[in-house]
């Protein structure tokens, strides 16, 4: 008989797969995975489950919690769907043991996930990860006088709340000081006011719905709902926030109906963003929302390897260090505890700030981003950050690689690695994650494996476009007889 357990591989963010492999005996074996984990730990509290909008994830969600209660714990389950941050932000909000997440994020419908968070609400270390995939076995419950119960609340609420207190906190309110004690540097008070903006919100139909939109109308925006509504197939295609997927809410802010356009990924953990000139760009989001932060307080920047380093001319304009992690959000958060970061995140569009729960939200980062806008325009802050430290232009490709092939791809890499690309010497290369090679003019070609997907990914950023697809056109020459 073949081993149930050989299916469930954890990868960047969890397990994700089709649903034709991610079945209710699957989930049920890793909730019990959880359940040793926490026992081991001798962890106290309830375990938050939480899930999205994806019609398979109740029922998954339920799944866990009869495991978890079955070995003891008490379960804290959401009334409806929530964004991921809701119930990651929960688990430190209550003293919660950790959380167990059903969501595939921005995949297809067919897909779904599941993820653990730990106490601390960060994602889970590999060395967190590694002995749940060791603990996974099939259920086993404990005598009757001995189990958990399941509780169900209310989570949105309080984590709105403290997304709107946050975004304050940091000076974003008309009554609120300069210079201060509060979180981000000022005095704490006020209310974030969007009154007179206008935002056009596109839940893409995930767990954003209900919650990033109310967030923004009860700050004052107005707001002009697009993909609202629940739908099980994500309208026919993915809930991933790329600019081909925002065709309505790009036009509808270039048309001038909106002031800016916001969307969230499935579950609501990334952010995009629209302003008058076009598709902003995760690159471009960061930077600009990352020097309006310095203009309140101070601290380092935490960035992906794969993240412009525009992050990093600004930083060292206010005397700020950059911190470069491996992609995935965990080495995000790992590094942004360590260094004290005053904002982290990476080029797929998730960030989360200091104060908040070391995961990436984009319901606080859809606040902060129109809190910014109401301030200064997006469009107006980047033609002055440009003008001040450089254009920027990236691009990425993806190679088709089997997982089984990537690390073989790598190694063969490393003997042929140029010391050009595309014309320019290699100044440096960097190790973080795959190979990043840094030329003398500024521009860089990353090649990594995606920890998703069967792909290779190719990065490449410069001053100019047609510098950036000279770059590219190099690491596909460079990659492909790997392949």
């Amino acid at each position: 008989m073949t081993d149930p357990t050989e299916a469930i591989q954890f990868g960047t963010d969890g397990w994700r797969a089709t649903l034709d492999s991610f079945t209710d005996d699957r989930v049920r074996i890793v909730a019990q995975g959880v359940a040793d984990y926490l026992r081991e730990e001798g962890a106290e509290g309830p375990v938050v489950v939480g899930y999205d909008a994806r019609p398979s994830s109740p029922g998954f969600a339920e799944s866990v919690a009869d495991v978890l209660t079955d070995n003891g714990f008490d379960v804290l389950l959401p009334e409806r769907d929530v964004p991921t941050p809701t119930a990651v932000w929960t688990v430190v909000d209550r003293d919660c043991a950790g959380a167990v997440i059903l969501s595939a994020s921005h995949n297809p419908p067919e897909y779904n996930g599941i993820k653990y968070f730990p106490g601390d609400g960060a994602p889970a270390m590999p060395a967190v990860t590694d002995r749940i995939e060791a603990n996974l076995r099939e259920p086993e419950a404990l005598p009757e006088s001995e189990r958990g119960s399941v509780t169900r609340d209310d989570l949105i609420g309080p984590h709105s709340a403290a997304v709107e207190e946050l975004v304050a906190s940091y000076g974003f309110a008309p009554d609120a000081g300069n210079g201060g004690a509060g979180v981000g540097g000022t005095d704490e008070g006020g209310e974030v006011d969007l009154s007179g903006l206008t935002v056009a919100y596109d839940a893409m139909h995930g767990s954003g719905r209900g919650v990033t939109d109310e967030v923004l109308e009860a700050a004052g925006a107005e707001v002009q709902r697009l993909r609202c509504e629940a739908d099980p197939e994500f309208g026919g295609g993915a809930p991933e926030p790329s600019e081909s997927n925002l065709h309505a809410l790009v036009d509808r802010v270039v048309d001038g109906e909106a002031d800016i356009g916001i969307a969230n990924d499935g579950d609501a953990d990334r952010i995009a963003v629209a302003t008058p000139e076009g598709y902003l760009g995760e690159n471009r989001f960061f930077a600009a929302t990352y020097d309006a932060l310095l203009g309140r307080a101070s601290g380092p920047a935490v960035r992906t390897v794969s993240t412009t380093f525009l992050i990093d001319r600004i930083a060292e304009a206010h005397g700020e260090d950059v911190i470069e992690t491996a992609v995935g959000f965990k080495w995000v958060a790992d590094a942004m505890g360590e260094h004290d970061a005053l904002m982290a995140g990476e080029e797929s569009g998730g960030f989360s700030i200091r104060g908040h729960v070391r995961e990436k939200d984009g319901v606080l980062m859809a606040l902060l981003a129109c809190a910014v806008e109401a301030e200064e325009s997006y469009d107006d802050r980047i033609s002055r950050l440009e003008t001040e430290h450089g254009g920027i232009v990236a691009d990425k490709i993806s190679l088709d690689c089997p997982d089984s092939e990537k690390s073989r791809v790598l190694d063969d890499l490393e003997d042929v690695i140029p010391d050009e690309v595309a014309g320019v010497p290699v100044e440096r290369t960097v190790t973080v994650d795959g190979f990043k090679l840094l030329c003398e003019d500024g521009s860089w070609l990353l090649v990594r494996p995606s920890g998703t997907e069967p792909k290779l990914r190719v990065y490449a950023e410069a001053s100019t476009g047609s510098r950036v697809q000279a770059v590219l056109d190099a690491g596909r020459e460079l990659v492909a007889p790997l392949v």
